[in-house]
């Protein structure tokens, strides 16, 4: 028997915090693995989900029926690893079909470690979490006893006022781009997507990727003139010192832009407070509108907390710019003194809609029309 055939015929358990249990087929690893329960609505795009950074800490269910049927590609990963904490599908695929070099999802799961499991009613189980909110979960699939297993989920930390972005930043800076060009940015990587490098690479830009504890001077020194403050996962208010950095980069006065994390991260420099969401935002289908041109926009979203709409009473240097269509969230925001922007949403998107890549195209403008400004 390989393998394979012994983990498909392996039973695997799915245990939430409110002690909903769930029972099914065992899928990628066999061990045990906990997390914050979370769902994706995404209809296709499930490499590139597995692989952002800002999915890490979480047992993820998907809503497409679906999962692995297309394997899984090297030119479409969001970081160098799986990064989420275990897997949940309604029907698993272990042969991908599709053209190309690709590998099948099974293969990569079980390379990276992460547990899963199958054949669960994903819809009942979504419905479940859209009614009672995020909790932890536990999923296992080594034959470890129920007490064990519910002693394990109980000692699981809460996602609120955990810090994860330590754990997937870049150890050394790396560059990317084009190193003429006259648009040098410096992005602080919190758990960056690789699709954010690529859409500003694409249009000229000179990106070095600097890891989230490198001192303010350090970064300087490269001379950058526009700043990149990327996604990643965790509670954005448990990261202290990177507020005050971020603090200490808006007070240069050179453009910067925030994406997620980055976006909250901002908020919380300038004052503002965040919150953790009911349920979050994860999906490809998420109507924005953007309030200073009446345009909505189809988004990519991946977040659990928000900027608290509360906290902007009274900040009179602070915009509200965009504004998540179906639930009245803040979606980004600007600072009227500085040449700062950032959205809650991913406007790399990949895998996504493509709506609002121009952000990048605004952002790229800014730093051209500071640098002129300040050499001419």
């Amino acid at each position: 028997m390989t393998q394979s055939d012994s983990i498909q015929d392996r039973i695997a358990v799915l245990i939430l915090e409110d002690g909903s249990r769930f029972e099914g087929r065992a899928i990628g690893a066999v061990g045990t693995t906990t997390g914050e329960v979370a769902f994706n609505t995404g209809m296709y795009g499930y490499q590139e989900i597995f692989t952002d950074p800002s999915y890490k800490g979480q047992v993820l269910v998907m809503a497409t029926p679906h999962i692995g049927n297309y394997g899984v590609h090297a030119d479409e990963n969001e970081s160098d690893a799986t990064q989420i904490a275990g897997l949940v599908v309604r029907n698993f695929s272990e042969v991908a079909s599709r053209l190309g070099e690709v590998e099948p999802l099974a293969d990569r799961l079980k390379r990276d470690g992460i547990v899963g499991i199958a054949g669960i009613d994903t819809r009942g189980l979504i419905q479940h979490i859209r009614d009672c909110g995020a909790m932890n979960a536990l999923i296992s699939s080594d034959g470890t006893d129920e007490v064990d297993l519910l002693r394990q989920l109980k000692a699981t930390p809460s996602m609120e006022g955990l810090e994860l972005s330590s754990g997937v930043t870049r150890q050394a800076p790396e560059d990317a781009g084009d190193p003429a060009s006259e648009v040098r940015i410096a992005l602080l990587d919190l758990g960056n997507k690789q699709n954010i490098t690529r859409c500003l690479t694409e249009r000229g830009a000179f990106v070095r990727q600097f890891p989230m504890d490198t001192p303010l001077s350090d970064m300087q020194s490269w001379n950058p003139n526009g700043w990149m403050i990327s996604n990643g996962p965790g509670d954005p208010s448990a990261m202290k010192d990177t507020i005050a950095l971020i603090d200490s980069i808006i007070d240069l006065g050179q453009p910067v832009f925030g994406i997620c994390l980055g976006h909250q991260l901002i908020a919380l420099s300038q004052g503002l407070v965040t919150e953790k969401m009911f349920q979050g935002h994860r999906g490809v289908n998420h109507p924005v509108k953007d309030l200073e041109s009446g345009k909505c926009e189809i988004t990519s979203q991946n977040h659990g907390f928000v900027v608290s709409r509360s906290s902007l009473e009274g900040q009179a240097n602070i915009e509200v710019t965009h504004e998540h269509l179906n639930d009245g969230t803040v979606a980004g925001i600007r600072l009227k003194d500085n040449p700062v922007f950032s959205v809650q949403f991913h406007p790399e998107a990949s895998a996504g809609p493509h709506d609002s890549r121009h952000l990048f195209d605004r952002f790229v403008q800014h730093i051209q029309q500071h640098t002129s400004q300040y050499t001419s």
